[in-house]
């Protein structure tokens, strides 16, 4: 601030406002890309761990179905006919009482997806039959990815996590 003299009024020079006004914008110039990356690594995280979810959940039902604690049909691949019933539950066949075996207790959101979507319509399903190369849904679930068309830092699409 500069000195004010006998009859001035004490204020801030032109020249003050601008440099601290400068410095301003070089710190937002600087930390907004780290705020943004951390966000999408943030972001990415969340898919990680979502998938990794979803993922066990289908394998918990598909060795249940294995083992005969759950109905299948003669040429069912034993993997869950949406995702939904992974939340809902399904009727455990050995235990008399005749409680159900739950496998997720929601289903998770995929952090990338916009939008009003239910939970389980955030995510591209793979049917068993499905290549892999090109998944397509069909009468199970047997994976499950991201419909997000980015890339991810480390440089791979999310549809392929």
């Amino acid at each position: 601030m500069a000195r004010a003299f006998p009859g001035q009024v004490p204020g801030f020079t032109l020249v003050e406002i601008l440099v601290a006004m400068a410095v301003v914008v070089i710190l937002a110039a600087v930390v907004t890309p780290m705020i943004i990356t951390a966000v999408k690594r943030d972001k990415e995280h969340d898919l990680r761990i979502a998938l990794r979810q979803i993922r066990q959940a289908l394998d918990d039902y598909k060795q249940a179905s294995d083992l005969g604690r759950i109905p299948r049909r003669p040429g069912e691949s034993g993997y869950p006919p949406n995702l939904d019933i992974l939340v809902a539950g399904v009727r455990d066949q050995m235990d008399p009482a005749g409680r159900r075996i739950y496998f997720l207790r929601r289903i998770p959101r995929d952090p990338f997806a916009g939008g009003d979507l239910q939970h389980a319509d955030t995510w591209g399903k793979r049917a068993y039959g499905s290549d892999p190369g090109n998944p397509q849904p069909g009468e199970d679930v047997f994976d499950v990815y991201s419909l997000a068309p980015g890339t991810a830092i480390n440089g791979t699409l999310y549809r392929q996590w």
